[in-house]
C-alpha cells in the first residue's frame, strides 16, 4: 500500500503540473459543451413564421392556437416574393373558401411543419362545416418533460468523449514518455509490483474523470444552459469509472506500439476522434444511415454515450447500466489482455 500510495501521489502531482494536459483534459472538451450549448440552447423554441394574405375562420383559429407566427401582407406577389427570396418558408393565401399555401422547396423541414399545421386546421374547419360529430378521436401527449433542452443531450455525449480523451491520451503518453525516459525500467527494478503501477495510474484517471463529470454538470446546470438532471443521475458514476478503465486500456494498447509522444498523440487522435463522431457525441446517431448505426455499435463510446444519456436525462434506473456496463467491462478485458501481451518495459 505504501508503494501504491506513493505512486498515486506522484502521478497526481505530475498530472496537475502539466498545463497542456490540464487544458486538453478539462478546457478543450468543455469548450465544445459551451459552444454547442450556446448555439443550440434556443433550438426548437421559435415557431415557423409565414406570410399571410387574406382573413377568415381558419386564420382566426391559427392565431388563437399560436402554432404559427403570421406576417400579414396585402399583396399576393409581395408575400410569394418573401418565400422566393428565402426570407420565409411559406405563404398562406386565403381567397374566400380557397386556401393556398406557397412553400419553399429549399426549406423542407419548415415547409413540412407549415403544411401539416395548415392542413390540420383546414380539415377541422371542413368537419365543423358538416355539423357531424367526428368518427375518430385523437389524443397526443408528450412523454418527456417540456423543459428538456439540447444541453441535456449534449452534456452526456461530450462528457463521455472528454473522459475517453483524458484516459486514452493520459495512459498512452505516460507509457511512451516513461519508456523513453527509462522510468519504466527503474520501476521494474524497484520492489513494486506491476499491479501497483497500473492501479495507481487508473486511480488517478478515475479521479480525473469524476472531477470532469462534476465540472461538466456544474457548467451545464448554469441558468444560461439549464441542464435538468434526472432523479437517478448518480448512476452515471459507475459508467464514468467503467469508461475510464476501458479507454485507459485502449490508451495502453496505443502506447505499447508508439515509439514517441508525437506518434502516440497522433495514434490516439486517429482512434478517439472518429469514434466520437460515429458514437453520437456531437449529433444524434439515430439520424445516421442504418449501416452507420450498426457500425457505431462496435465502439465502446457509443454504449457509454447511450448509458449516460439514459441515467442523466431519460431518468432510467439501474437496468440501463446492464448493456453499456457489460460492453465496457468486456472491452476492458479484451483490450487490456492484448495490451499486456505487447507491453514493453524498454524500447
Amino acid at each position: 500500500m505504501t508503494a501504491f500510495r506513493t505512486l498515486s501521489v506522484a502521478m497526481f502531482k505530475g498530472f496537475i503540473r502539466d498545463k497542456v494536459t490540464l487544458f486538453f483534459t478539462f478546457l478543450f472538451p468543455l469548450m465544445f459543451l459551451v459552444i454547442f450549448g450556446l448555439i443550440l440552447r434556443d433550438a426548437g423554441a421559435d415557431k415557423p413564421r409565414i406570410a399571410l394574405v387574406g382573413d377568415g375562420p381558419i386564420v382566426s383559429a391559427l392565431r388563437d392556437s399560436g402554432a404559427l407566427e403570421l406576417e400579414s401582407y396585402n399583396d399576393v406577389d409581395a408575400a410569394v416574393r418573401k418565400v422566393k427570396d428565402g426570407d420565409l418558408p411559406a405563404a398562406l393565401i386565403i381567397r374566400g373558401q380557397q386556401v393556398d399555401v406557397r412553400f419553399a422547396q429549399s426549406d423542407q423541414v419548415q415547409s413540412a411543419i407549415v403544411l401539416g399545421i395548415v392542413n390540420g386546421f383546414v380539415d377541422r374547419a371542413n368537419l365543423a362545416a358538416t355539423g357531424q360529430p367526428p368518427t375518430f378521436t385523437f389524443a397526443a401527449e408528450k412523454v418527456e418533460d417540456a423543459s428538456l433542452k439540447p444541453i441535456q443531450f449534449l452534456t452526456p455525449g461530450i462528457l463521455s468523449w472528454g473522459v475517453a480523451v483524458s484516459a486514452v491520451f493520459g495512459s498512452a503518453l505516460t507509457l511512451v514518455s516513461w519508456r523513453r525516459k527509462q522510468v519504466l525500467r527503474r520501476i521494474r527494478l524497484a520492489p513494486i509490483s506491476t499491479t501497483s503501477v497500473l492501479s495507481s495510474r487508473i486511480l488517478v484517471s478515475a479521479g480525473v474523470a469524476l472531477v470532469q463529470g462534476a465540472i461538466f454538470i456544474g457548467v451545464a446546470s448554469l441558468p444560461v444552459f439549464g441542464l435538468q438532471l434526472s432523479g437517478q443521475w448518480w448512476l452515471a458514476i459507475p459508467l464514468l469509472l467503467l469508461g475510464t478503465i476501458a479507454f485507459f486500456a485502449l490508451g495502453m494498447l496505443v502506447g505499447a506500439f508508439a515509439k514517441t509522444e508525437e506518434a502516440a498523440s497522433a495514434a490516439a487522435n486517429i482512434v478517439v476522434l472518429p469514434m466520437a463522431f460515429l458514437s453520437g457525441t456531437f449529433f444524434p446517431v439515430d439520424q445516421a444511415p442504418a449501416w452507420l448505426q450498426t457500425v457505431s455499435k462496435i465502439f465502446p463510446l457509443r454504449h457509454m454515450n447511450d448509458g449516460m444519456l439514459d441515467v442523466l436525462v431519460r431518468g432510467k434506473g439501474i437496468e440501463a447500466l446492464v448493456v453499456p456496463g457489460a460492453i465496457l467491462v468486456g472491452f476492458s478485458l479484451v483490450v487490456g489482455f492484448v495490451a499486456s501481451r505487447v507491453f514493453k518495459w524498454e524500447e
